[in-house]
């Protein structure tokens, strides 16, 4: 890419680049290349100027570092078709202060043109929005708006005032202006804050061989999620969350899809194993063919999403259109009675002037659209106004148990040692063998021994690791297995002690799993693993009480000893266990039946008809694909729980504002309609009033409303 620094300091750098070069597809490209090197903190680019500005961090990088990033941005990338198809075409950057000078100036220069080419302008000017009214007029809505204004600046020409009704309608237009812009900024600021621009995946590429055929060397590099395709390879280890849904095509590993299945247990997957995006890689490595990408879609879900909204309208700006609709008659009711006993059309035109569909209409969209842009910052997303409303007037919130109220995280909760052996005995030594190893049952043995301040030296042979079933070892001459009890009863033949059926009956009242430690084909240890609830979960039930809800219901497929358990910690009002899922979307019909309203929160596929069901869906973070899509709002990945009772304030804060709103809408320009009735004010002044006014009320819903006030 051929560019030019334009202004550099340590940590920032301008860069202009040549606009008839590079498309602003291309520039976007750039963009999103550069967006993902690790050091950057903060790319923008000015596609009507032609630079990026680059905020990075000089403990990584240099302005040699970034002139080589621009350097390396060759055709190689710029041209690839598709790289370039994998992001948008960026749209024209808006500027409402430029679009209103050029209104004002081009209003202006007209009144310096001779008299008949400025009374001619006038008349072709106002034609549009007359023909709008009698447009309307004609499909019988004789009570809108746009009939107002038609009336008014109708009256103007009427009476040979061309110079009123061209103000008239000028400030009509600026108006109009303002608001298209207020609006699309609410859109365009709800859609960027839903968009990640720095999605990154490890993809695979294998060179060709001499052949021309794959066979060379294989190589990885870091893309942005946006530029993966059907049937490329992406690497996942570790850790880390799979991006894509695909197929295994070599590696193992285990797989936490409690998000899809409610298991808080890892699964192993290996060759032709089918993985899904949003599960994570606990142990092992996974090079997966990808079957779908997300993020050719992500964009235009969201966006389509966002249009959705606007269709699920709160009952509270249906109320607002349906007032401001109703409200217009009155308008004209009030202009024929100024006619009939003034006879001061001045009035009349005052009193045309002033409506109140223009700010009730948009105040209460910009409002929904501000309190979902909010819900978005706080990693919530909420697919409408309706949802939120339904959220705060629901009066039941039904629980899924794993990955809700627990966070499915295995934690060790007793030590059952045999014969001589002390607890701590057998925790250092399951601690010396699961260190090594990354996946959530060692995680909870090797974290209990620490919290002991138990000291486990590595004094054993080499691990063998049996993926998804335990480890084999030696220490001091003698064989160690610990694992499972397939792994350890039935495959090492280990002796069972008898009173391993009372350990078990009583793992299974408590909602337990069981790992078991032998030596020499003699159990020595058993560890109880339990997935424990959320911390706040307790606090959380208690607010949602507070809040107004009545009843908090857990319905889980767990038995009954883990979900006693887990309503008995969160305080629940009750709970249902051995559920399948449509024992969860019964329960939802038969509430709903009895007139309650419903939240239903879950995480896994199984989840998915309930969450169809009831009045407002509501998924965890990092929940199955079709979870997200069957729910009505995706709460944050962090902690849900909290993120459920920001949902239920946010829903019941914009009600109050919208209804705020639509009060002050009415008091304002009655007052000012008053003033064009008593002479108070011309009409050219209320136009002007009554737009600032609506701009007033748009700014005051987009005001945040969490963290405002306790």
């Amino acid at each position: 890419m051929d560019f030019t620094v334009k202004h550099s300091l340590p940590g920032r750098i301008r860069i202009r680049y040549d606009k008839k070069n590079i498309s602003r597809r291309q520039a976007a490209l750039a963009y999103s290349l550069l967006s993902v090197q690790e050091g950057m903190t903060d790319v923008s680019v000015n596609y009507t100027t032609g630079s990026f500005l680059i905020f990075y961090d000089t403990k990584k990088l240099s302005e040699k570092h970034i002139r080589a990033y621009f350097l390396a941005l060759s055709e190689k990338y710029l041209d690839n078709k598709e790289m370039l198809d994998a992001v948008d075409e960026p749209s024209e950057q808006e500027s409402l202060v430029f679009d209103l000078a050029v209104m004002t100036a081009m209003h202006y220069i007209k009144q310096i043109l001779p008299l008949p080419v400025r009374v001619l302008l006038r008349v072709l000017a106002v034609g549009p929005r007359i023909l709008n009214g009698v447009e309307q007029i004609a499909r019988g809505n004789f009570f809108k708006s746009e009939v107002l204004d038609a009336a008014a600046i109708s009256m103007a020409l009427l009476t040979g005032d061309t110079k009123t009704a061209s103000n008239i309608n000028f400030l009509l237009n600026i108006g109009d202006t303002i608001e298209d812009f207020t609006k699309k900024k609410s859109y365009g600021d709800l859609a960027a804050r839903l968009l990640s621009q720095n999605d990154q995946v490890q993809l695979v590429e294998q060179k060709k061989g001499k052949n021309g055929k794959n066979g060379g060397e294989i190589t990885e590099k870091t893309v942005p999620l946006s530029v993966v395709k059907k049937g490329d390879v992406v690497a996942v280890r570790t850790g880390n969350v799979i991006p894509v849904d695909g197929t295994v095509l070599r590696g193992e590993g285990l797989v936490n899809q409690a998000s899809i299945t409610g298991e808080p247990l890892a699964v192993e997957k290996h060759a032709k194993s089918s993985v899904f995006a949003g599960t994570i890689v606990q142990e092992g490595e996974l090079f997966v063919e990808v079957r779908a990408v997300g993020s050719q879609t992500k964009v235009q879900n969201i966006l389509s999403m966002i249009d959705n909204s606007q269709q699920l309208k709160v009952s509270s700006q249906v109320r607002s259109e349906r007032l401001a609709d109703s409200l217009v008659k009155y308008n004209f009711l009030l202009s024929l009675a100024v006619l009939l006993f003034t006879r001061d059309l001045t009035k009349v035109m005052a009193t045309l002037m002033v409506d109140y569909s223009c700010a009730m209409k948009l105040a209460s969209p910009i409002a929904v659209l501000s309190a979902m842009k909010e819900a978005a910052e706080n990693g919530i997303i909420v697919k409408g106004g309706k949802f939120l409303e339904n959220a705060s007037l629901a009066d039941t919130v039904v629980f899924d148990k794993t990955g809700t109220l627990t966070a499915a995280t295995p934690q060790l909760s007793r030590i059952i040692a045999s014969g001589d052996r002390s607890e701590d005995d057998v925790l250092s030594v399951a601690a010396c063998l699961e260190e090594h190893f990354a996946h959530p049952i060692a995680n909870a043995v090797v974290f209990a021994a620490l919290k002991r301040g138990i000291l486990h030296p590595e004094n054993h042979a080499k691990v063998e690791y049996i993926v998804a079933h335990g480890i084999a070892t030696t220490l001091n001459g003698k064989k160690l297995v610990i694992g499972s009890r397939h792994f350890v009863f039935d495959d090492e033949k280990v002796r069972a002690p008898d009173e391993l059926e009372v350990i078990q009956k009583k793992a299974l009242e408590n909602g337990e799993s069981l790992l078991y430690l032998a030596e020499e084909k003699e159990l020595i240890g058993v560890f109880a693993i339990n997935d424990p609830v959320r911390k706040n979960a307790p606090q959380i039930i208690k607010k949602l009480h507070k809040s107004g809800i009545k009843n908090c219901v857990m319905i889980t497929g767990d038995d009954e000893g883990a979900a006693r358990n887990a309503a008995k910690i969160t305080k629940i009002d009750s709970y249902i266990s051995r559920a399948l899922p449509e024992d969860k979307f019964n329960f939802i019909e038969e509430q709903k039946k009895l007139g309650h309203k419903v939240i239903m929160i879950g995480d896994g596929i199984n989840d998915a008809p309930a969450l169809a069901a009831a009045d407002t869906g509501v998924a965890m973070g990092d929940c199955a694909d079709i979870t997200g899509e069957t729910a009505d709002i995706i709460l944050s990945g962090d902690d849900g729980l909290e993120s459920l009772y920001k949902t239920r304030v946010l829903g019941t804060r914009l009600m109050e504002k919208i209804d705020t709103n639509n009060r002050g809408i009415v008091a304002v320009n009655t007052t000012f309609m008053m003033l064009g009735l008593f002479g108070i004010i011309s009409p050219s002044v209320a136009a002007i009033l009554h737009n600032a006014s609506t701009v007033a009320f748009s700014v005051n819903a987009m005001k945040p409303v969490l963290n405002v006030r306790e």
